[in-house]
């Protein structure tokens, strides 16, 4: 595994790191022990970044996370830890108050004296834009209750003004072959800034992994049935904003640019990590078998600027337009 500098905070942490929404729940259900497996795997295949949020499962991936590391020498020490909060009342958690006390609710699940990151949980834009929030988190930086502090956006408009509010230490994206926006409109201030960048949906929720089909069947409590199409919260964290059979046609077309004896998951992967401004990716797994398999892609070698070019073209001429939600 290898490491890169994590933004102002100067910790060094594994490029692959681990989402945990789906130990929260979001994604089906996953047990206690399935779930102790996933972060001890991930751990020992070389991850040391975590990423969660208090609103994955009501505490229950915090907590999951406050066990990992209590009963496992050395872990709290190795771990990066980033959580997020914001999401919880929505859309009343908004206060100074609420915002303290999610931040104490979360040292305590955590088992933590103070939080490695705390990210806004994709806040509406006005309430963003306010600046309060981010004050409110400089608050608990300087009383010690968090090291550092960012925000997790669903839009280029979004990101951009946390780049130019001073404080913000990291930015999480939707960023993947089918969400390239960021590479024209976000990375060079991010990295003149010395903003990390985090990664979610690498994969666009699995369809990159290329073998979802159109009969693929979802679980009742899995997002990508009940969030297709926006129902519960912004289309973009489902499939990337892609209409699902869309996605499906265009991940089957993308496997003619993936390289033989090559997994498309780990080529899609290694893809995110080319960009030197990506500080970290954070794909999930439910499983141990899953956690391990997202490694992978850190040992292949950079896809090379021809194979860079034609996903590009690839990206403007077929995905772009079917794009929906916040970009």
């Amino acid at each position: 595994m290898h490491t890169r500098t994590f933004g102002p905070t100067g910790r060094s942490v594994g490029e692959i790191g681990l989402g945990t929404w789906q130990l929260g729940g979001g994604w089906g259900d996953v047990t206690e022990e399935t779930a102790q497996a996933t972060l001890r795997a991930a751990y020992e295949s070389g991850v040391t970044f975590f990423d969660t949020a208090d609103v994955y499962g009501v505490g229950l991936s915090e907590t999951r996370i406050g066990r990992f590391l209590r009963e496992t020498p050395g872990a709290r020490e190795r771990v990066f830890v980033a959580t997020k909060l914001g999401r919880l009342n929505w859309p009343n958690g908004f206060t100074r108050d609420q915002v303290r006390g999610f931040t104490e609710a979360s040292l305590r699940r955590l088992g933590v004296d103070a939080l490695d990151l705390t990210q806004l949980h994709c806040v509406p834009t006005e309430v963003l834009k306010r600046g309060e929030m981010l004050g409110w988190l400089e608050e608990l930086k300087r009383e010690g209750k968090l090291k550092a502090y960012g925000a997790s956006v669903e839009s280029m408009d979004e990101a951009d003004f946390c780049v130019k509010h001073g404080g913000v230490a990291a930015l999480q994206i939707i960023f993947n072959i089918f969400r390239q926006k960021p590479v024209h409109t976000l990375f060079a201030a991010a990295r003149e800034k010395k903003v990390a960048i985090i990664v979610r949906l690498p994969l666009a929720s699995g369809l990159l992994a290329g073998k979802m089909t159109k009969q693929t069947t979802f679980a009742a409590n899995d997002h990508r049935l009940f969030n297709r199409d926006g129902q519960q919260f912004n289309v973009g964290e489902t499939f990337a904003g892609l209409p699902y059979e869309t996605g499906v046609d265009l991940a089957d077309a993308l496997k003619a640019h993936v390289p033989a004896a090559v997994a498309m998951a780990d080529w899609a992967l290694r893809w995110c990590l080319d960009f030197e401004a990506v500080s970290v990716l954070i794909p999930g797994a439910r499983n141990a078998e899953q956690a391990r398999a997202n490694v992978r892609a850190a040992s292949l070698p950079p896809l090379g600027a021809e194979a860079h070019a034609k996903l590009a073209a690839f990206y403007e001429r077929e995905v772009a337009a079917h794009i929906r939600g916040p970009y």
